[in-house]
């Protein structure tokens, strides 16, 4: 039964672009019959039609052992999409159902968001308080084996149901790090993974400091009672973390922004081939928030709607955003329902900063470039969990402490005011706040 799926599996990559082709001409040819305007499909288009049609027939008359014609068209269809980048999909219905489950913000597995790069499995960012946190999984490590098998070009959904399981059961992972001779092993335990927004405290009698873990549904609200709580307590200078949070919502990370932003100005926009994808997105005429002098913290972990936030508080000198280059998720992936119960997750736009820098694949340049090593955010991140851990079990004893020197250096710059939010920009705010 191996060699058979095996073999099966090495006929779904072959038909790929035959199967979609073939999906596509009945599309096409139901557009000529019902509609006027449909122009005629170009010979070529069906030159490639033959070809699938008598792939096809061959697979079905002469392969050693009988196909199932369900399987095929899965296969093939997936194996088009893949073709086009590493974050479009072809779910089957059981993917589907996979893929939804995380939006119930509950479920059992590592703590990771993942994405394909250069055909491996890549961790965006591990969540903190999970399993994948506390083992030290870094942003950019690359996933090559899951158990004994080898997941080299394996899809993202196929990733999720291999990496997700039941509360207590044991994993092996084996990453390629780079800056490491050779694979790291972990055996990671799976847990029931609960996805908290925001973390906060006050640095200092006039600091104020979020950690914004995600852009989920739920986030806008945490984040804003954080920044209520702040204020009351007298902040001055803010700083906003942004490290290793993957993204989430477009329409959070455009509403965080307006807390920050007003005068209308445009926030993020996009653009694809059809027309619906083109849309921009403004701020309203006043900020919801005073004006603050504020730090923007980002690195490698920092992705999609985070990208959103640390571009537009960077293009209109909003800002500082000190850290390390960021993802460079900055595509729009549109989930369309199909007819089966499956579902097609197809990238349809891209994101570009207000002043026309394009996100995917290129990521956020920092102002200020504070890069890390890996072991020392390795440290970091095991110690934001321990420090956790004994808030919640309420023990005081002390812990070693390892300077964040990201952290730190925001601090340092919000302290001195040695940057281009000088006093003087501040007064500039408020009288155009006036205006308006």
């Amino acid at each position: 039964m191996s060699n058979k799926k095996s073999n099966t599996g090495k006929i779904f990559l072959g038909l790929g672009i035959g199967m979609i082709l073939f999906l596509i001409i009945f599309v096409s040819m139901g557009k000529i019959v019902f509609s006027p305007s449909a122009h005629a499909v170009d010979n070529q288009f069906y030159n490639h039609i033959r070809l699938f049609s008598e792939v096809l027939s061959l697979v079905q008359d002469k392969y050693v052992e009988k196909v199932d014609i369900k399987e095929l068209i899965y296969g093939a269809v997936s194996g088009m999409v893949r073709t086009l980048d590493c974050f479009s999909q072809f779910m089957d219905p059981d993917e589907y159902k996979e893929m939804k489950v995380e939006t119930k913000g509950e479920f059992g597995g590592l703590g990771i968001r993942i994405a394909i790069r250069d055909n491996y499995l890549t961790v965006i960012t591990p969540l903190p308080g999970t399993p994948a946190y506390r083992q030290g999984i870094l942003p950019g490590d690359k996933i090559i084996k899951v158990g004994e098998e080898d997941i080299k070009d394996i899809t993202l959904m196929e990733a999720v149901k291999k990496l997700r399981g039941p509360k207590g059961t044991k994993i092996t992972i084996t990453i390629f790090r780079e800056g490491e001779k050779e694979p790291i092993e972990f055996t990671i335990i799976r847990d029931i993974i609960k996805i908290k927004s925001v973390r906060w405290r006050m640095l200092d009698h006039s600091i104020g400091y979020i950690h914004l873990l995600d852009f989920t549904e739920n986030a806008l609200e945490d984040f804003d009672k954080a920044l209520s709580s702040l204020e009351k307590k007298g902040m001055k200078n803010f700083i906003l973390d942004l490290r290793n949070n993957p993204g989430g919502l477009l329409t959070i990370s455009v509403d965080v922004v307006k807390r920050f932003i007003g005068q209308e100005k445009l926030i993020v926009y996009t653009e694809g081939r059809d027309s619906n994808q083109e849309l921009k997105f403004f701020a309203d005429k006043k900020k919801k928030h005073s004006f603050y002098p504020m730090v923007v913290l980002v690195n490698k972990g920092s992705a999609s709607a985070s990208e959103i936030v640390a571009g537009a508080i960077q293009d209109w000198k909003r800002g500082v955003i000190l850290g390390a280059q960021t993802f460079g998720k900055g595509s729009v992936q549109t989930v369309i329902p199909l007819s089966d119960g499956s579902a097609l997750r197809l990238t349809t736009a891209k994101y570009y900063t207000p002043k026309g820098r394009c996100i995917h694949d290129i990521g956020i340049t920092p102002d200020i470039d504070v890069s890390i090593s890996r072991e020392l955010e390795i440290k970091l991140m095991m110690q934001e969990e321990e420090k956790l851990i004994k808030k919640l079990n309420k023990k005081e004893k002390e812990i070693e402490k390892i300077e964040d020197v990201q952290l730190s250096r925001a601090i340092d710059i919000l302290k001195a005011r040695e940057f281009f939010l000088l006093p003087s920009l501040k007064e500039k705010e408020i009288k155009n706040e006036k205006k308006k």
